[in-house]
């Protein structure tokens, strides 16, 4: 971290880091404005008072809630049923809430250059960005990948065919730039799937060049700073390890020969032998500090590095076969993709439930659930967390209450 943090303080001091109040009013102001045009164009609506701060700070508040009790239904905090909660519904009237969700705005107009279709929340996400550069100093090594934000797995297998079918698609996908030892996510890419813009993704429907394009994304501000950057197959390409070694970020990926863009690799090194080799067996070709490695593991793993020597020697170590011998290059792939998959499955997990219909809110609740994440690991390397030794999930359930403006009235726990 940047800055220290004092041992006093909150969860809501971590969060504000990211989303601080000149963000949250311009929320205030761009709802308020965009509730004023609605009325104008379709009848005033007597129910509605303009928002304030403390309103929009319970607003997210009760949204972030539903990332803690995996509930979807925000309004299920009103009802009786099993996921009410008495003391959070005090705080605003059902509706209340319903208002404000009804006319929530982050940019409540498009202005004339606005020409793609997240011109509605790209001044947060660009805001978020740069709060978490300015946070946050990550390691050397890093990983580029698609986090996991997909259906919540139990909740697929309990589900009947009606209710997936009545589920919209996802019409954006979110690829991060995540510091590989603490998971704290530097960057975050969206890109939308429709839309007939050049660089839509229809353009560039399964083509290297989409993915080469949010690389080039995700490390625009990385370059110069001797970085080791891992990617997947999708991503891999020799084309983009050179251009990026010439920005001093040096790469290894994980390549295949179908999903991968393979131009300028030699074709002998693509291909499987007919007998394959003794586990451990690796064969390498090199040209300049570009090394393509292929090792045997009960199957070919193909790797393209310029960061690690391809004579230093690793290990994996199986817990059954026991060592696996294997380059250096192979064994820090696999150490910090597994670290990454850790840190999926338990983060993941307390992403926000509330499943707006429009694209640009459902961008805006994942860069809010990637927020809360990234100011818990901030909370849990700073001297805060010594104090009172929140998990995750407490650590959320705090800062709901703190935005609710609750947490005077609980005793400490």
């Amino acid at each position: 971290p940047t800055r220290k943090m004092p041992p006093s303080a909150s969860a809501v001091d971590f969060f504000q880091l990211f989303v601080p109040d000149n963000v949250l009013k311009s929320m205030v102001v761009q709802t308020n404005m965009y509730a004023k045009k609605f009325q104008e164009r379709f009848g005033s609506d007597g129910a509605w008072v303009e928002v304030t701060l403390a309103e929009m700070k319970a607003f997210l508040g009760y949204v972030i809630s539903t990332s803690v009790s995996h509930c979807e239904s925000v309004l299920s905090i009103w009802s009786g049923g099993f996921y009410s909660n008495r003391s959070l519904a005090l705080a605003m009237s059902q509706a209340r809430f319903e208002k404000i969700l009804k006319y929530f705005h982050v940019v409540a107009f498009r202005s004339s250059q606005a020409t793609h279709g997240l011109y509605k929340v790209q001044p947060f996400l660009d805001s978020l960005q740069g709060s978490f550069e300015a946070a946050f100093r990550p390691s050397q090594t890093q990983v580029l990948h698609e986090p996991l934000i997909d259906e919540d797995p139990v909740f697929v297998a309990t589900c009947t065919e009606r209710e997936l079918r009545k589920r919209k698609k996802r019409k954006f996908s979110l690829w991060v730039r995540q510091c590989s030892s603490t998971g704290f996510i530097v960057q975050i890419y969206v890109h939308l799937k429709e839309g007939g813009g050049p660089d839509s993704l229809d353009a560039l429907k399964n083509k290297p060049q989409l993915h080469g394009m949010v690389a080039r994304s995700l490390c625009r501000s990385a370059a110069g700073k001797n970085y080791i950057i891992f990617t997947g197959p999708s991503i891999t390409s020799l084309t983009l390890f050179e251009e990026f070694e010439k920005q001093e970020i040096y790469c290894c990926g994980l390549l295949s020969s179908r999903k991968s863009d393979c131009t300028g690799l030699p074709p002998s090194m693509l291909t499987n032998p007919a007998t394959p080799p003794a586990r451990g067996q690796h064969q390498i070709k090199m040209k300049g500090n570009m090394s393509l490695i292929c090792w045997y593991n009960k199957g070919h793993f193909r790797f393209l590095t310029n960061a690690y020597s391809p004579v230093q020697q690793g290990v994996i170590i199986k817990r059954r076969s026991g060592e696996v011998p294997c380059p250096l290059a192979v064994e820090a792939f696999a150490a910090h993709l597994s670290y990454i998959c850790r840190y999926d499955d338990k983060y993941s997990r307390y992403f926000i439930s509330h499943k707006p219909s429009k694209t640009w809110q459902q961008v805006f609740w994942f860069a809010i659930s990637i927020a809360v994440n990234n100011a818990y690991i901030l909370y849990k390397m700073s001297d805060a967390y010594h104090v009172k030794r929140y998990s995750r999930a407490q650590f959320g359930e705090r800062l709901v209450r703190e935005l609710l403006g609750l947490e005077d009235m609980s005793p400490a726990h």
